[in-house]
């Protein structure tokens, strides 16, 4: 049986993603599969799991010695099962930049492209035989690329990703604006989350300045919800910081309808980042970066110390 995953701390996309491919594998190439997830879906893909009548993927904590499996949404071995290169990869389908350090038995598959979404990619790979795939797998690549894009606000935004979700919303008979909306409001339902939650909810390991940071993304229509929590947030910032090997934790709260982040600064360190990486001028305890959406496009590459 394959595997299928994507990252730990599943998003819609590592969450979705694994879905479609195990429906492609098992109903097209008639391959055995089972889609599974490192960790729990986050309140939007749990959502979408409602939304559409997709059963959750079983969680994993590690794949065994010889275990066929398909990598999606990451290629960084950071975010893989600790005993990635002990399996047998036979396949990744990825749209972030190449990590490196994924072994694998043999040549394989693997698609890598500047898109938003891996769903996107997914969507091209299949091609004519998604003429067979069932609503729930059309909603969840839908999904997918409407959380990716920020409903088209993203600055990863590709005319292609567009394309494919305006198609889907389509066939589907969607309202992409409404469908967004309810999307939104249910990524923005934080209450049942303690703050260390939070702050790992959506995060990746980053080295900066011979320092390893945790740079978690909450993205929200409502970011007063979780700027009401700022004291407490950065309270629990050293701790899940030492507990997770990491020097520091950047949170940046993305307004997505006001297209903007707040970066948390709880010491002098975050506050030389965020004025050297974003040209600005830190006076408190917090900072609000017009226009940054993105941590892959306009976050993580533009840190500097």
């Amino acid at each position: 049986m394959i595997k299928v995953f994507g990252h730990t701390a599943p998003d819609t996309d590592s969450t979705g993603s694994p879905i479609i491919w195990a429906w492609y594998l098992n109903e097209v190439r008639k391959q055995p599969a089972e889609a599974v997830l490192q960790g729990e879906p986050n309140t939007e893909a749990s959502w979408m799991l409602n939304r559409w009548d997709l059963p959750k993927p079983r969680i994993i904590q590690d794949v065994a010695k010889g275990d066929q499996c398909v990598v999606v949404d990451t290629n960084n071995p950071g975010e893989l099962p600790a005993s990635i290169n002990d399996a047998d990869v036979i396949e990744i389908i990825d749209h972030h930049l190449l990590a490196g350090g994924i072994k694998t038995r043999g040549p394989i598959n693997i698609t890598v492209r500047p898109l938003a979404c891996t769903a996107t990619i997914m969507h091209d790979l299949i091609g004519e035989d998604m003429a067979r795939a069932p609503q729930s797998i059309k909603g969840a690549m839908l999904t997918c690329i409407l959380s990716d894009t920020l409903e088209f606000r993203s600055p990863t935004t590709t005319p292609h990703d567009r394309a494919v979700a305006e198609k889907l919303a389509a066939d589907l008979g969607i309202v992409i604006a409404d469908y967004a909306a309810e999307m939104f409001a249910a990524k923005s339902d934080v209450s049942a989350f303690s703050e260390e939650a939070l702050l790992r909810m959506d995060s990746k390991e980053y080295e900066l300045g011979g320092k390893k940071l945790r740079v978690s993304v909450l993205e929200t229509t409502a970011p007063q919800v979780l700027l009401d929590r700022k004291t407490a947030l950065l309270a629990a910032m050293p701790k899940v910081a030492s507990d997770d090997g990491a020097d520091e934790v950047l949170l940046f709260i993305v307004d997505i309808l006001r297209e903007e982040a707040t970066l948390l600064v709880p010491n002098d360190f975050v506050k030389s980042v965020a004025e050297r990486s974003f040209a600005a001028t830190v006076t408190g305890d917090s900072v609000v970066l017009p226009g940054i959406m993105s941590r892959k496009k306009q976050i993580l590459p533009a840190l500097a110390v």
